[in-house]
Order: structure tokens, then C-alpha cells, then sequence
């Protein structure tokens, strides 16, 4: 059964929303050195499906007005995805600027697709989710200065079955408990009657622009300087990329995990202690998984070293001292490296576990251990191709954001079909510790996957 096409989506409505008019001051927020490696990040894209066994007519009438109503009362408390990226030219600092009728557009659109298809776990063309996800508006430049729009909402309705709510989002706007916790806002208020006591997110930049001893900021803008930068290529989509590409969703459930971490504790010693969280053993086996089907294509030296990319929230950090609440990117980006051959012995699942668990020892040693080259090393091992990364996070609760329709149905991360990441959410059946993890690859390459994941976590 082919899947859905942009023919698929009709479009109607298309406005933006602003928070009340008068009720957000004109404010200019400066990027701080945790906000600035994030201007080389493609556009975020998160898609929260919900079941809806209601008419296009119904949502229209009974939903979408408070719906809007809801969004313009959450942008007033975090209006920084209604403003505006300004980007003036070296030497002058990128900052975020609102003003008194910034806005977020806001799609409204029907899809003839299956619902039920839609958010199904099993693998199919990496496009079937790109029609509902909103793009962002032009980059336009005004007085010699870039200025780029920071978040635009899609909302689509699946006749009697289900709804889509799409975003797409500047990262360095802020990061995944940002966003998340905007989202939650919306949710929290499009479904309450009454006011509801939430978080208020928090803005100051000062703390992080005074903890800044090793003078990363001004190392990072230097190296955004000296890159060539285009901010219309760096959002379009690469579809020459997409050919033969599927993504689907597996399964990690809280006994998979349990026994992932007792056949890791088996091989501890004296001389060996690994660290067997449920993000390392999950991260470990799905990197080994990875680089087995890569090997049926024989994609390079097995010497050759290959890169696992993750981040590490530092709110709350000693060294840095962030409040929970932060809006904007409290992110350390951290490497960890081994060989290929390694990963693909015997004991593969060993060396992934004690190569990703030093990394995250290291970081709570020290969050900005090496820094400095975050930018740099980003560069290098992702023009390697011998680097996996990870989007989301399963701490984000991503089922957690019920706009009254009860928790979604299927959330799904769209840039990984780009970035070549895999993401990493909770799982909507498992009340705790269970894993999803989303990834897109060519068509063989998942097969092979599929086959080791399934194997090996038999075999453990």
C-alpha cells in the first residue's frame, strides 16, 4: 500500500499566532556559549500523533479555537519561538529579538492517509511523514542582517480517525527540555478549564555568560564565522538523500533493558567497571546493531575508528548552577570513540557499554570537559561518516503531552531521516523504563538491523 503523498494534505488554513497583543515586552535575548554551537543544526521536527474519531467539521468548530487560544497564551510565557533569530555580520553577536506582534505560523490542514499506517512501528519510506511537517518561513535579511524565524506549527486532521500536531524549530532557540516543555504548556492549557499551576521558564542568560572562564563563546562564534553558512540550504531538504530510505520504530522494553544490564554485569571486574545505566546499554546495543548491518555493505576498514555523538544536560550542574526551568540550550555535546573492529567481536555489546558509559563518567567529572573543540569535532567525525548520534531523550516523556485527547498515539522525531541520528524517546506502552528508538536508513541496511536486533537480544 503506497503511503501518503503532499497530494494527500490539503491545506485550510494558514495564519500565525501571537501571543496577546501587549502582553510580552520587546526583548532582545543574547546567545550564550551553550546556544552558539547550535547555529550549524539543521531545523528540529517532532510530529505528536493523537486518535481524534471525530469530522474535519468538528475539529473546526470545537477544537480549533481553543486550540489557537491555548497556543497564544503558551507564546506569551515562552515567546522566544515567536521571535526572531537576527544574525548581523562579524563581528556583531547573533541574538534573538521579539517585538510586540511577533508571531508563529500556524497550518491547518486534512489528510486522506491512513492514520493507522501512519504511526505504525514497522519500516516504510522515510517521506510518508514529511507532509505534515510544517516548514519554517524565509530567511530574509534586513539592513544587512539575516533574520530567521524560529518556529512554525502544523496542525492536521485525519478524518475520524486522528490528528497531527507538527513542529519545526530553530535548535538554537533551545533545546529538547525547552521545546518539550513548551509543548506541555500548550497541552497543559488547551485541555484545563481552569488556570493550572506550571513551571515558568526562566531566561536569564547572565549566570551562563559569567561562567564562561576558557572564553568558549567567543571560540565558537569564530568558528560559525569561518564556515560558510546559508541558512536557505541548511533547511531545505536534501531529498537526494531520502532515495531508498526507511525509518521505523523498535522496541526496547523494560525486561529487554533488565537483561541488557545483567549480561553487561557478567563481564565487570577488578580491572573493568562498566557503567550499565539504561542509556548506556540501550545506546551501546543499538550502535553495535548499526555498525553490523553497515559491515553487509561493507562500508569501510573495520580498523578504521568509528564516533558515538550524545548530549548531556547541564541544568542543575554544579560547575554551572542552571535552574531545572532554563529556557535555551543547556546542552554538553559529547564524543566517544572506538574501533569498528571492536564493536563487531564477540564481545561488541562490552566495548560499546564501557566506551559510552566512560564518556558519560567523564562528563560528570567535568560537563565542559574539552569544549572547546565541540564545533570542531562535530565537523570532522560527521564528514568521517562513521558517526552515530542521538535526538530525544526518554527524561523528555514525550507521551506526557495530552491536549485532552489522552496521551499520543505515536511521537515521532523527522529530522533523523537527514541528520542520520537515531532518536531515543519513552515508550507509550510501558508505564516506565521501556525505550523507543527511531531510525531511518537505506532499505538493506534496516533489514540487517532488524535481524541483528532481534538476534542478539534473543541470544543475551
Amino acid at each position: 500500500m503506497a503511503g501518503p503523498s503532499a497530494s494527500s494534505i490539503k491545506v485550510t488554513d494558514h495564519g500565525h499566532v501571537s501571543p496577546p497583543p501587549s502582553s510580552v515586552p520587546n526583548t532582545s535575548l543574547p546567545l550564550t556559549f551553550l546556544d552558539i554551537p547550535w547555529l550549524l543544526c539543521r531545523p528540529m521536527q517532532r510530529l505528536f500523533f493523537y486518535q481524534f474519531p471525530h469530522s474535519t467539521l468538528h475539529f473546526t468548530h470545537s477544537i480549533l479555537p481553543s486550540l489557537k487560544t491555548s497556543l497564544s497564551q503558551a507564546l506569551q510565557t515562552f515567546y522566544p519561538f515567536a521571535a526572531k533569530l537576527i544574525c548581523p555580520p562579524s563581528p556583531y553577536k547573533p541574538h534573538i529579538l521579539y517585538t510586540d506582534g511577533d508571531s508563529v505560523p500556524l497550518i491547518i490542514a486534512e489528510s486522506s492517509a491512513d492514520f493507522d499506517r501512519i504511526i505504525c512501528y514497522h519500516a516504510r519510506d522515510v517521506k510518508e511523514l514529511h507532509p505534515f511537517v510544517p516548514q519554517l518561513p524565509a530567511v530574509t535579511v534586513l539592513d544587512n542582517k539575516r533574520v530567521v524565524p524560529l518556529l512554525s506549527l502544523q496542525v492536521t486532521v485525519f478524518p475520524n480517525s486522528g490528528i497531527c500536531i507538527g513542529a519545526t524549530f530553530c535548535h538554537v532557540a533551545g533545546d529538547g527540555r525547552s521545546f518539550n516543555n513548551f509543548m506541555k504548556s500548550w497541552a497543559s492549557i488547551s485541555r484545563s478549564t481552569c488556570k493550572e499551576e506550571k513551571a515558568v521558564p526562566i531566561f536569564d542568560r547572565d549566570g551562563i555568560i559569567e561562567k564562561d572562564p576558557r572564553g568558549l563563546e567567543s571560540i565558537f562564534l569564530n568558528q560559525w564565522w569561518s564556515r560558510p553558512s546559508n541558512w536557505e540550504e541548511d533547511k531545505a531538504p536534501a531529498y537526494e538523500i531520502f532515495a531508498n530510505k526507511v525509518r521505523a520504530t523498535f522496541v526496547l522494553g523494560r525486561s529487554d533493558i533488565e537483561r541488557l544490564k545483567l549480561h553487561v554485569s557478567k563481564h565487570e571486574s577488578e580491572q573493568l567497571r562498566l557503567r550499565a545505566s539504561t542509556f548506556v546499554v540501550s545506546c551501546a546495543f543499538v550502535w553495535t546493531c548499526i555498525i553490523k548491518a553497515q559491515k553487509l555493505r561493507n562500508r569501510g576498514e573495520h580498523e578504521e575508528d568509528v564516533h558515538f555523538c550524545f548530549v548531556a544536560d547541564c541544568r542543575n550542574r554544579p560547575e554551572l548552577a542552571i535552574p531545572e526551568t532554563y529556557f535555551g540550550n543547556c546542552l554538553a555535546i559529547c564524543f566517544a570513540r572506538t574501533k569498528k573492529s571492536e564493536l563487531l567481536g564477540e564481545n561488541g555489546l562490552i566495548e560499546a557499554t564501557k566506551t559510552i558509559g566512560n564518556r558519560v563518567w567523564e562528563f560528570e567529572k567535568e560537563a565542559l570537559l574539552e569544549a572547546e573543540k565541540w564545533i570542531s569535532d562535530w565537523v570532522e567525525k560527521s564528514e568521517t561518516g562513521n558517526l552515530v548520534t542521538v535526538a530525544g531523550s526518554p527524561k523528555l516523556r514525550a507521551y506526557e503531552t495530552d491536549f485532552g485527547w489522552r496521551k499520543p498515539k505515536k511521537t515521532e522525531v523527522v529530522h533523523i531521516d537527514a541528520s542520520g541520528s537515531i532518536s531515543l524517546g519513552d515508550c507509550r506502552d510501558e508505564e516506565e523504563g521501556g525505550i523507543e528508538i527511531g531510525l531511518a536508513l537505506k532499505r538493506d541496511e534496516m533489514e540487517a538491523f532488524n535481524s541483528f536486533f532481534e538476534q542478539d537480544l534473543k541470544a543475551i
